[in-house]
Order: structure tokens, then sequence, then C-alpha cells
């Protein structure tokens, strides 16, 4: 028999999680049954969504995330011992998966073979190659409908997806990129490395004189992943038509129960006629291949730099989880089991 660790939502988040929220429990396995595959964990996501999607499920599920593992004894000819997946398994060491079964389905997405890659870590599979990477794809492209010469604002631009939404829009599409961040070495990655044209570290300056000198004619699009104080700025900051693609809103995850203080309809959104839209990576999981393959051909081409904050330790889950949420990680957050 095989026993997997886990861990359990004990208690819904309330303002930042604390780690008697959760629970480190241990569970044995039952035997295989026709068509079922085990797993073990070797890289665990851990994501701003977390904070708010766990609040939707019951007390006692095993904590929501994704995780690439490989396949350590199969009854199913179609996923072979020591192939890899990536699926929506929680916070946990080993795994029986049905492909049959929605069990591990979130938000309508199963767990899938991932190809292999020598040259490559199967934990891409959890950010460039996977959701942060198609996420920054198809919002910049499809939300955001960048023209080549505007002025992009990426906010949250050290994490995963900022830095990627970063770097398409300025190698690829030949857009000026300012970011905003919350630290030096963050500034320095972003403009050194991934070729950023302006940064700042809104904990240290002021957004609102830095953005008039870095775009004194305004903004055309803004990707936001944090919301807040720093997304009003950008806002009465954009052009005309300006376009916002909201992906996250991470500076209120830890807001509760009460809602974000701000007004309900800024000015700028009707006398700059700017557009803004809230979206899912869901809404284009028919189309994932599509940025898998523009994505893996960028890493490749060396246009897409990517940098991993790599926790080792199931035992650190949580550790790596609230490092993330305060904006410790630079790129993608992930375990090492």
């Amino acid at each position: 028999m095989t026993k997997a660790k886990k861990f359990v939502v004990v208690k819904h988040f309330q303002n930042e999680p604390k780690p008697s929220d959760l629970r480190l429990v241990e569970e044995e396995l039952p035997a295989l049954q026709s068509g079922e595959f085990l797993v073990q964990a070797e890289y665990l996501s851990v994501d701003p969504y977390m904070r708010v999607y766990t609040q939707r499920y019951p007390i006692g599920i095993t904590m929501i995330g994704s995780q690439v593992a490989k396949i350590i004894e199969s009854k199913n000819t179609e996923f072979p011992v020591g192939k890899r997946i990536v699926g929506h398994l929680g916070w946990r060491t080993h795994t029986i998966i049905n492909p049959h079964s929605s069990e591990y389905d979130f938000l309508g997405i199963k767990p899938i073979l991932i190809p292999d890659m020598e040259d490559l870590s199967p934990s891409l599979y959890l950010g460039v190659l996977h959701m942060p990477g198609s996420t920054a794809y198809f919002g910049l492209l499809d939300i955001c409908k960048p023209k080549q010469g505007e002025v992009l604002v990426v906010s949250g631009a050290g994490g995963a997806i900022g830095s990627h939404v970063g770097q398409i829009a300025k190698k690829i599409l030949g857009l000026t990129v300012i970011g905003i961040t919350d630290s030096d070495e963050k500034c320095k990655w972003l403009v050194e490395e991934l070729g950023f044209d302006y940064v700042i570290d809104y904990k240290k300056e002021d957004v609102e004189v830095f953005l008039k000198k870095a775009a004194p004619e305004g903004i055309d699009c803004y990707f936001d992943n944090v919301g807040g104080d720093i997304s009003t700025i950008v806002i009465y900051q954009m052009k005309n038509y300006g376009r916002i693609a909201a992906c996250g809103s991470i500076s209120s995850y830890n807001v509760y129960p009460s809602l974000p203080k701000s007004k309900i309809l800024q000015p700028p959104f009707v006398f700059n006629r700017l557009k803004m839209e809230g979206f899912l990576i869901t809404d284009w999981y028919d189309r994932w291949h599509e940025s898998e393959q523009k994505n893996l051909q960028w890493i490749r081409e060396g246009k897409l730099l990517y940098r991993e904050t790599i926790t080792k330790g199931f035992e650190n889950m949580f550790d790596a989880f609230v490092g993330m949420l305060q904006g410790k990680n630079i790129g993608k957050a992930l375990v090492q089991v």
C-alpha cells in the first residue's frame, strides 16, 4: 500500500493565510483498479488564485493546486509508467487517477500527459508552458490587442505572468514596456535580462510621477495583475481607447470580509473610452496547444526567458504559498518534492 501526504483545509482563510488554516495528514491509498494509474508529485505550483478559489470549497478538501507528477504504477496503457502528467491534483504527494472520472477536473481541465523534453525541466509545465504562459499569451494578444509602437504597462511584472507578458510585448510585438514591481532585484532582472524599457519599485518610488516621465503621451495597454491603488494610478494615465486586461487582483486577495474600497467607476473609463475585460485562462482551453507551441518556440529561439523560485520539501508548501502572496518569488513560484 502507498501512503500519501496531503494538506487539508481546516479553516477558510481570513486576511493573510495562517499555518493553522491547513493540516498535513497522511492517508493510505487503495490498490489500483483497471484503468487507473498512480502518480508521485515532483513539482507543485503555488499561485495567487489559490487564495481566492479555496473559499469556494467546503472545509475538509485537499488544498487546491496543480502539480507535475510522474506515473509510478499503472493499469492504463495510455498512461504508462515513467511518463509525466500535469493536473490539478491539489497539495498531495501521491494520487490515484481515473482519467474517465471528473474528480481531478478543475474548471473543466483534466490531467494530461506532458511530452518528454530532455533539455528543459518538466517544471515548465507549471509555468511558461502551461497556465501562466497561456494566461500571458492570450491575455495580452486577445484582450489587450496591442499594436507595434504602443506603450504597455504590466503590474506584478516580476511574477510568472507579468514577466512573460512583458517579454512578448517587447521582443515579439515591438512595444514600449513599463513594469511595476516591488524590489531592486526584480527591477534589475526585468531591465537587464528581460529587456523591459522601464521598471519601477512601487515601494520606493512615486508611481504616478514615474509613469508621467516614462510615458509622457499616455499608456495604450495595461495588463493588470494586482488591482488596487496601483491600477487606479495607471488608469488615470491611459490614452483614449486604452485597453485593460484584468488578470488578477492580488492586492485585495487578503482583504476579508469587506470589499476593496474603490470608486465604482473611474471617470477615465467614460471620458477616455477605456475598455477593461476580466478573463479566465479556461476561456481558451481549446487553444492551449497554440500558446504552448508558440511559447516553446520563443524559448528555443532565446526570445523568452524565465526564472523559477523553487522551495524544496513538500512540508514547506505553506511557506512557499505565503511567500508568493507576499511577492518574495521572482518568476514562477514552485515547490519541489
